[in-house]
């Protein structure tokens, strides 16, 4: 049955809400550098663990396997239990995990620690969405949500050059174990400072088990749902891609730049990001009604970037390769708004099973086609990555346009279908969608 709410007891958008915001970024900052933490570190740990370049792939698919696989599940705990407890078991799995892949000695024990990495990074993201959308007004929210992903990047930027010097200084179980115990010092803050909702009752769903698959059906169900979802598949998997695993590859055996050159184009998708992030927030703020339109821009300019890199006779000149970056980059930002869609579309009791859901789209696409480019590379090049040629790439890489194709037109399934929704359960809603309002009385917030 569901709690509701009762009256407000604390301000919302003030100065409590942004402490409380603080902290949970600096744990999702601190799970974003977890899961980038490999980046750097992988001629490193193919040393340590004697392990091939597949089994090294092995840590980062099946990290992210764990984390997509996990969204749901959380969301659902999310709603039963609260941001909170996620968030404080979510560092104690990150942490664990840390410190066993610091000591670690064996590719099996190094898988395990990854499992436990992805498991804890699945519970962070989702639950600071929904003490944004609890926290903050109709007119912060949006901004919030793109600042939250900008600064999120911190923890990227971490685990590049600094961890890279922290590994020549220290050594590897060092640097790790100092990585884990970070973790210490994020829990107690989040014990200390963040709660659950600005509220004196509860907005937290009790969930019976027998219930959850009528829950999730209507949740699937409604469009809403759906058109976050394919939005972050469509727009975060490119940069996903690019940024975590084909980019240096790409550049340095595809397009011919030196290691330091192709570093310096991956560090830019981060700059980008931070950039680019607060733009599409105000945006968003300003012109809820256009947010799908915004996801399909950004995925037609990467799809005509990318189609001029690829089709380019020869190695593409730095000034497009800069322009490649730039672009790509943005749909990490871009697909911030497709949690904003799902805020619209539900109460908040089921906020965070809807998040979890929304979520899963972008690592989907990310997982499918790094797979893909794998896969295929593997075929017209089975000697290895030392025969990559540009025109290997040229093959590779064009599987992604079925992603943002298949995607594309999902999006635009989906907001016909929306709207049609929209005005169905709430009469007037796209008129108030047009005027700026994104929380809509009897869908995303109780009836008044």
């Amino acid at each position: 049955m569901r709690a509701p709410l009762k009256r407000q007891i604390h301000n919302i958008g003030r100065r409590r809400a942004w402490a409380i915001w603080v902290v949970a970024l600096a744990a999702y900052v601190l799970a974003v550098f977890h899961r980038t933490s490999l980046g750097v570190a992988g001629l490193l740990a193919a040393e340590r663990f004697d392990i091939s370049a597949a089994q090294l792939s092995t840590f980062t698919v099946l990290q992210l396997s764990v984390y997509v696989l996990m969204q749901v599940p959380t969301g659902v705990a999310l709603d039963r239990f609260g941001p909170k407890r996620l968030i404080l078991l979510g560092l104690v799995l990150m942490t664990a995990g840390q410190l066993w892949f610091a000591y670690a000695g064996s590719f099996e024990a190094g898988v395990l620690a990854r499992v436990l990495l992805g498991a804890g990074d699945a519970m962070i993201f989702i639950s600071l969405m929904r003490l944004v959308a609890l926290w903050f007004r109709v007119k912060q929210a949006p901004f919030v949500t793109q600042l939250t992903g900008m600064v999120g990047q911190i923890g990227a930027l971490a685990a590049a050059a600094p961890l890279s010097l922290a590994l020549a200084e220290w050594g590897w179980t060092d640097t790790f174990a100092f990585a884990a115990s970070l973790g210490f010092a994020m829990l107690i803050a989040v014990m200390l400072v963040v709660k659950n909702s600005p509220y004196s009752g509860t907005s937290i769903e009790r969930i019976k088990v027998r219930a959850l698959a009528w829950t999730m059906r209507d949740i699937w169900q409604n469009p809403g749902t759906r058109l976050g979802m394919y939005s972050h598949f469509t727009s975060m998997f490119g940069a996903n891609v690019f940024g975590l695993l084909w980019g240096y590859p790409f550049l340095v055996a595809g397009q011919g730049l030196s290691s330091t050159a192709a570093s310096t184009l991956i560090m830019l998708m981060t700059v980008t990001a931070l950039i680019v992030g607060p733009v599409t927030g105000r945006l968003v703020a300003r012109h809820p009604y256009h947010r799908s339109w915004m996801i399909l821009g950004i995925v037609i300019a990467i799809m005509v970037t990318w189609a001029v890199v690829l089709l380019w006779p020869g190695p593409a000149p730095m000034w497009l390769l800069v322009v490649l970056i730039v672009v790509t980059a943005s749909g990490g930002p871009v697909s911030m708004v497709s949690f904003d869609l799902a805020r619209t579309f539900h109460h908040p009791q089921r906020l965070g099973r809807a998040t979890g859901v929304v979520n899963m789209g972008g690592f989907i696409a990310s997982l499918a086609a790094m797979w893909a480019i794998g896969f295929i590379l593997d075929h017209v090049a089975p000697g290895g990555p030392t025969t990559y040629t540009l025109d290997h790439f040229r093959v590779a890489m064009s599987v992604m346009f079925v992603f943002w194709f298949f995607g594309g037109i999902q999006v635009w399934r989906y907001r016909q279908k929306s709207k049609h929704f929209l005005e169905q359960a709430s009469p007037g809603s796209l008129d108030r969608l047009r005027h700026g309002e994104t929380l809509l009385p009897g869908i995303s917030r109780e009836a008044d």
